[in-house]
């Protein structure tokens, strides 16, 4: 029997008229993510409009994602975004640095050998969103940790259903931000993110939530115990902390 991610793959799939969105956002979404069934297997590519309405992610269209977490080797610090109020999902909500998709449209983001391809789209990402040029985000400096499976409306018309690899770097980054895609961002330690959690007055994108519900504290705690010998901290060392072969169902 086929699973439902493969079932609504082959469907005929709803669509939806963007030009009463941000023409910018509106564009993006011509974009063409990649499609995988519950184990993450690609299994095709469509545009990003068609994998984030609810009427497609209801009848069980999957599709492949990251989450990278930026942290400061000197001091342990994360950087957090808030998206823009243009973004068509999860707009004014805080989240980590960047959360995106490899796309179909560019090969190297199609590979998944050591999760070659999220880490390029990583790189990529963070200079589009946050403008820290690339040279700043090698992709072998990216530490994978595992990824998880997760859906979350944004409304009754858009949400996300994902299985999304979580990333870890540490580097000294120079930020510019994207207006278009980041409302404001900002370097938190773990005190001062969980106040921001505290705080009624700030809203969260579900996956930011969950992955700091359920690993990011623990993880971050490791990263400072494993201090190197200089001082500073490096993701790398998180080698083998996670169970990174099997997608997680949150």
């Amino acid at each position: 029997m086929s699973s439902p991610a493969i079932v609504a793959a082959r469907a005929a799939l709803a669509s939806i008229d963007l030009s009463n969105y941000d023409a910018e956002q509106s564009r993006l979404m011509d974009e063409r993510c990649i499609l995988v069934d519950e184990q993450d297997n690609a299994i095709g590519a469509m545009d990003k409009k068609t994998c984030h309405l609810m009427e497609n992610i209801n009848k069980g269209l999957l599709h492949r994602a990251f989450s990278a977490f930026v942290f400061r080797p000197s001091d342990g610090k994360l950087l957090l975004q808030q998206r823009a109020s243009s973004k068509i999902t999860f707009p004014d909500m805080w989240t980590n640095t960047c959360c995106s998709h490899p796309l179909d449209d560019f090969e190297e983001e199609k590979v998944e050998k050591d999760q070659s391809g999220v880490r390029h789209a990583a790189s990529r990402k963070l200079e589009h969103e946050l403008g820290i040029p690339r040279s700043q985000t090698p992709v072998d400096q990216f530490q994978y940790l595992t990824r998880i499976h997760y859906l979350a409306p944004s409304n009754d018309t858009w949400g996300e259903h994902e299985v999304d690899y979580i990333l870890f770097l540490t580097a000294d980054v120079t930020v510019t931000p994207n207006l278009n895609e980041i409302r404001e961002y900002k370097w938190v330690d773990k005190v001062e993110l969980q106040n921001m959690f505290e705080d009624s007055a700030n809203s969260f994108t579900p996956w930011f939530k969950l992955i700091a519900r359920d690993f990011l504290f623990s993880w971050w705690d490791e990263l400072l115990r494993r201090k190197g010998d200089d001082g500073l901290l490096d993701a790398k060392s998180l080698a083998g902390v996670a169970d990174g072969s099997k997608v997680i169902k949150m």
